[in-house]
């Protein structure tokens, strides 16, 4: 691919620059300088060598920036390396001159010319932007809000919860023991991407000049004797009616992770039952969270349903054959991608039993499958000229990667055509996965 020019020079943001590149980050989200913690923090995860920089020719500094975070991502049945896209930003000085275009162009032809993610992901600040560049909404969260007196358990989820009581510790020094509930999720979770040193650190910053009147982050930990099995890692903000003296405090839970229900039973039993609380938030909670069948009445946790992680595939058959499938599969995919076009036209996707796809040779990339033998159908992925049964934009092959947006669902709204009576259906029960995807950071 011949990456977009673009009205400015392109290259990656030199170390001695940042505070430049940062500075249109500030612009564009309307942000504040960094603090020195912060800043020590964004330079730990900070790959210069994979950010990029439009320049101004008059300034000679930088007018739209993006980086890359090298992630090893879980995808169904798999880990695969994934380019996680962050800091796109452009100066309000310089929109609608293609700088952003030729950022994003730039960026895909780089990693696709590498050969070392056959994916990249992002968040996406705006919906409207990122479809224009291949990326479709690949897994969804819930946010939710319940109210003093509304969390009753049901009877088995109060069973469940009775065998484990949550013990409150400092995060910092429990840092190995939340590695360890996060890693025996990470396998299983299509979304999770594998955090280093610098990611638990960014995770648990908590200078008391970002808290906004509440308390340091907290954290209870669900364990046993075989060790720990969840966490919660939360904060409180102290309020009172001034007329009344009546407790009016909110408890904000900024992760929780849960091996196994009755962790989570026993967590989310101890967070909602706190005392002087008449409020309690959680965000960026995955859709199939048990809290919504451990609730006697869901309705009390105002489920708020939004986008989470946006997938673009880099390079189809690698993409394709390097996750698992729900079913049998054997169907012709006509890909259109007028960004990436090597990715355009049609590919065979077959799924093998296991002893077949291990002698054959199947799969993609090195983690395809690690820690998880047995966990679905493994797949190849080859170009053909057959005719095609199923055909669809780039975005859309992107959107149900991960199992967490219905192929059907796309093709009720006519962004999937079915050229062969019964493909969707197919190549739907295929790709969907359990559990749903979840990515509980926004990077």
């Amino acid at each position: 691919m011949s990456a977009d020019p673009g009205p400015y020079p392109i290259r990656p943001i030199a170390e001695d620059e940042f505070d430049h590149g940062h500075l249109v980050d500030q612009h564009a989200f309307h942000g504040s300088p960094l603090t020195a913690g912060d800043r020590e923090q964004v330079l730990s995860r900070f790959e210069f060598d994979r950010s990029l920089a439009a320049i101004d020719p008059d300034s000679g500094t930088p007018a739209g920036i993006t980086s890359i975070y090298s992630f090893q991502l879980t995808v169904p049945g798999a880990t695969l390396p994934a380019a996680g896209v962050t800091f796109v930003g452009v100066l309000p000085s310089h929109r609608r001159r293609g700088v952003l275009r030729s950022l994003m162009h730039r960026q895909l032809a780089d990693i696709s010319s590498a050969g070392r993610e056959p994916l990249a992901v992002l968040w996406a600040s705006e919906a409207g932007i990122y479809g224009r560049y291949g990326y479709g909404r690949a897994s969804w969260h819930l946010a939710f809000t319940v109210r003093r007196g509304e969390a009753t358990m049901t009877p088995a989820a109060s069973g469940l919860a009775s065998g484990l009581r949550p013990r409150l510790v400092a995060p910092a020094d429990v840092r190995p023991e939340l590695a360890k509930v996060y890693d025996s999720v990470l396998p299983s979770r299509p979304g999770f991407f594998a955090r280093s040193d610098s990611w638990w650190q960014r995770l648990l910053h908590d200078p008391p000049e970002e808290r906004r009147g509440a308390s340091p982050l907290r954290c209870a930990l669900a364990e046993d004797e075989s060790g720990p099995r969840g966490y919660a890692l939360y904060s409180g903000l102290s309020r009172w009616e001034d007329e009344t003296f009546l407790p009016d405090s909110a408890l904000t839970v900024r992760e929780l992770v849960a091996a196994d229900p009755a962790a989570s039973a026993a967590l989310w039993s101890d967070l909602l039952s706190r005392d002087l609380t008449t409020e309690f938030r959680a965000a960026l909670r995955p859709v199939d969270d048990p809290l919504l069948s451990h609730l006697a009445d869901p309705r009390r946790a105002r489920p708020q349903l939004s986008d989470g992680l946006w997938v673009r595939l880099i390079d189809v058959g690698a993409a394709l054959a390097g996750r698992r499938y729900a079913c049998p599969v054997d169907v012709v995919i006509e890909v259109r991608d007028p960004v990436l076009p090597g990715n355009a036209g049609r590919w065979r996707l077959r799924t093998y039993a296991d002893g077949l796809a291990a002698a054959g040779g199947g799969l993609a990339g090195a983690g395809a499958g690690a820690g998880l033998a047995g966990a679905g159908l493994a797949a190849a992925c080859e170009r053909v000229s057959d005719p095609a049964d199923v055909a669809l934009d780039i975005a859309e092959l992107g959107a149900v990667y991960l199992g967490g947006t219905r192929l059907g669902a796309l093709a009720e709204a006519d962004l999937v055509s079915e050229l062969r009576p019964g493909a969707v259906r197919q190549l739907t029960a295929a790709m969907a996965w359990d559990p749903a995807p979840w990515c509980p950071m926004i990077f």
